[in-house]
C-alpha cells in the first residue's frame, strides 16, 4: 500500500447504536483498504462515563466488540485495517476484551486523551469525565507500526480517516492543506449514511433509501478526496448529500482540529460520476494552541410530566392545572419549566386532534424534590383538576441529567502516546507550530438584486437544511442547489430573520457565515439547548428536527427562481 496514489476509507458507524449489521456489510459489499467507527458523541461519553462508575470494567462501546466477534476474521483474510473510538472511558478494557476473542490480531491503543484527573488543576471543574479532542498522528503510528485494528478514546472524528492517509501517503505536520483536505473527507463520512441519503431534506429524490449503503472516502495522495459507496447499495452520494453532511455541527468557515485547522470556505464538491462526488480545493492553517476538552458532569435530577388537554378551554385547563401544581409543591424544584403545545383543532374528527399537550419539567439537585414530591403532588390532582384529565405516561423517579462543558488546555498537556501491539510505548508530540485561532464569517453576500414579482412559501422550497448540537449551540445549515438562487439566501439569512423565523432565539446571540463555494449559509445559535443534550432544554433536545422546522417557515421567494423547481 506504500506506493498506491488512492487510499479508501469506509465507514459503519455514526454513533453509538448505529446500524449492527454495517460492519460485515461494509466488509463484504467491496473492496476496503481501511474501515471505521465512530461511536462517541458528547451524551455517549456522559453515559460511558456513568457506565464506569457502576462497573471499573465497563466505559467502552459493547456493541464494538459484538460486532468484531463476527466480522473481524473477515477484516484480517481481507486486508482490511480497522479503526475506531469504540474505547470510549476505558480504551484499555476494550483492548483486552479484543484480545480475548483469540484471533491473530495485532491491536494497538491510542491514549492519552483522559484528563479526568488532572481536571481541578486544569482549571476544568471536577467533572464526571474530562477527555481531550486527539489528533491523527498517534492512529497513524499504530498503523504504521502494522496494527490491524486501532482503538482509541476521544479523539477528533475526522482523525479516524485522517490517521490512515497520514500512514499511507506520509504527510508530516506541515502537510496543511492534504491534512485539511482529508478532514473534509472524514468529517463526510464520519455520520455514516447521513452522506449517503440520509436525513436529506429532499429524500423524495432518492428512489432507493430503505436500506441506504455506508459511505466510502477514496482519499488521494494531494488530500482530494471522492465519496462514494458500495456499487448496488442503497441511498444515493451526489453533491447535495455531501453538502448536508459538510454543512452539519460546524461553526464558522474554520474549522478547527488538532492537528490543522480546515478552511471550510475553500472546499469545492463536484459530481464526477453516478455515487461520486469530488471534494477538492481544501486549505489547510496551523491548529490553535489549544486542543478542546469534553467535560460531563452530572447536573442534578429532572423529572417530566405530560398531560393531555382535550377540546375546549385549552389555555384555561393549562392555567389550572399548572396553578395547582405549583401551589402543591412543598418544595419547590430549582428550576420548573413548562411548555404548551396546541396540537388541536377545533370541530376535530377524533378526540386526539382535538388535543393538546402541555409538559412540566422539573430540575434539582436533590433527587427526592425532582422525584418524590413532584411525582406525589401531580398524582394526587388526578381527580380534582381540569376535565378530561390524563397523562401520557404517569409520572414517576427523577433521574439525573448530564451537563456538557468545552473546556481548552494547551496542546502540550495530553500525554498522547501509542501503545503498540508488542507492548511498545510511542509519545505523539504536539504540533511544532500553531495558529490562534479567529472567527472567520466568510466573504458578505453579493446583494441581492433580482426584480420582479414573489411568493410566500416555505423557506425549504429551494434551500435544504441540516442541524445539529454542538454542546448548548445549535448549528443549522441551509443551502440551495442553484447558483441563482445563492445570492439570494446569502442576503435573506441575517440574525433578524434568524430570530424572526425561530422566536426561541429572540434573546440569544446568532453568528452566520457564508460558504459560496458550496452555497451554503450556516447559523449558530447560541444556547438554545441550555447545558446540552443531557439537560433535555427543549422538545428537540439535539436540534435534529430545528433546520427542518425552519424549511417549513414562509419566506418570500422570487417567482423568478422558482422556475427551476417547477
Amino acid at each position: 500500500m506504500k506506493d498506491a496514489e488512492t487510499l479508501r476509507v469506509g465507514n459503519c458507524s455514526g454513533f453509538y447504536g448505529d446500524r449492527f449489521a454495517a460492519m460485515r456489510e461494509m466488509l463484504e459489499d467491496g473492496e476496503l483498504d481501511v474501515l471505521t467507527g465512530d461511536y462517541l458523541a458528547e451524551l455517549t461519553m456522559l453515559i460511558l462515563g456513568r457506565d464506569r462508575l457502576a462497573d471499573p470494567a465497563a466505559g467502552y462501546a459493547r456493541t464494538f466488540l459484538s460486532q468484531l466477534k463476527g466480522s473481524l476474521k473477515l477484516a484480517l483474510d481481507r486486508g482490511v485495517r480497522i479503526v475506531a473510538n469504540a474505547g470510549g472511558v476505558n480504551p484499555p478494557g476494550l483492548v483486552a476484551a479484543i484480545r480475548e476473542l483469540g484471533l491473530d490480531a495485532k491491536v494497538a491503543l491510542v491514549r492519552g486523551d483522559d484528563l479526568t484527573g488532572q481536571a481541578r488543576d486544569l482549571g476544568l471543574g471536577k467533572p464526571l469525565g474530562a477527555h481531550a479532542y486527539l489528533g491523527a498522528f498517534g492512529i497513524a503510528r499504530a498503523l504504521e507500526a502494522g496494527a490491524d485494528v486501532v482503538v482509541t478514546g476521544r479523539v477528533t472524528d475526522a482523525a479516524l480517516t485522517v490517521g490512515p492517509a497520514i500512514a499511507l501517503f506520509g504527510w508530516g505536520r506541515a502537510d496543511l492543506d492534504a491534512l485539511a483536505g482529508a478532514t473534509v473527507a472524514g468529517h463526510v463520512i464520519e455520520c455514516g449514511t447521513q452522506a449517503t441519503g440520509g436525513n436529506y431534506s429532499f429524500f423524495a429524490e432518492i428512489a432507493d433509501l430503505g436500506h441506504p449503503g455506508f459511505p466510502i472516502a477514496e482519499i488521494r495522495r494531494d488530500g482530494s478526496s471522492v465519496i462514494t459507496k458500495h456499487a448496488g447499495t442503497g441511498g444515493a452520494v451526489t453533491v447535495g448529500t455531501v453538502t448536508a453532511q459538510l454543512v452539519y455541527e460546524i461553526g464558522d468557515a474554520r474549522y478547527a482540529g488538532p492537528d490543522v485547522t480546515t478552511r471550510l470556505d475553500s472546499v469545492q464538491l463536484r459530481q464526477e460520476g453516478p455515487d461520486r462526488v469530488e471534494i477538492s480545493g481544501v486549505r489547510g492553517e496551523a491548529p490553535p494552541p489549544d486542543v478542546k476538552v469534553c467535560c460531563t458532569s452530572i447536573g442534578g435530577y429532572r423529572n417530566e410530566l405530560t398531560v393531555v388537554l382535550t377540546g375546549l378551554d385549552i389555555e384555561a385547563k393549562a392555567a389550572l392545572f399548572r396553578g395547582q401544581i405549583e401551589a402543591a409543591l412543598s418544595r419547590k424544584p430549582a428550576e420548573l419549566t413548562w411548555h404548551l403545545a396546541r396540537l388541536d383543532s377545533p370541530d376535530a374528527a377524533t378526540q386526539q386532534q382535538a388535543s393538546a399537550l402541555l409538559t412540566v419539567v422539573a430540575r434539582d439537585p436533590d433527587e427526592k424534590v425532582a422525584g418524590r414530591a413532584f411525582t406525589g403532588a401531580a398524582i394526587e390532582l388526578a381527580l380534582g383538576s381540569y376535565p378530561g384529565f390524563f397523562s401520557t405516561a404517569p409520572p414517576g423517579k427523577a433521574s439525573p441529567y448530564g451537563v456538557f462543558t468545552a473546556g481548552f488546555v494547551p496542546q502540550s498537556v495530553p500525554a498522547h502516546e501509542v501503545v503498540l501491539a508488542d507492548g511498545g510505548i510511542e509519545k505523539i508530540a504536539p504540533p511544532p507550530q500553531t495558529r490562534a485561532l479567529a472567527a472567520h464569517a466568510g466573504p458578505q453576500p453579493e446583494p441581492w438584486t433580482g426584480e420582479g414579482p414573489t411568493r410566500r412559501l416555505p423557506l425549504g422550497t429551494l434551500a435544504g437544511a441540516r442541524s445539529g448540537d454542538k454542546g448548548g449551540d445549535v448549528n443549522i445549515g441551509l443551502w440551495v442547489r442553484d447558483d441563482a438562487a445563492y445570492p439570494w439566501l446569502a442576503t435573506l439569512i441575517t440574525e433578524d430573520v434568524v430570530r424572526e423565523l425561530v422566536p426561541e432565539a429572540a434573546e440569544l446571540p446568532v453568528r452566520i457565515t457564508r460558504l459560496p463555494r458550496i452555497r451554503a449559509v450556516n447559523v449558530v445559535i447560541e444556547g438554545l439547548l441550555g447545558l446540552g443534550v443531557a439537560f433535555n432544554a427543549r422538545f428537540d433536545p439535539q436540534a435534529k428536527g430545528l433546520g427542518e422546522w425552519l424549511r417549513s417557515r414562509h419566506v418570500d421567494i422570487p417567482e423568478a427562481l422558482l422556475e427551476d423547481v417547477r
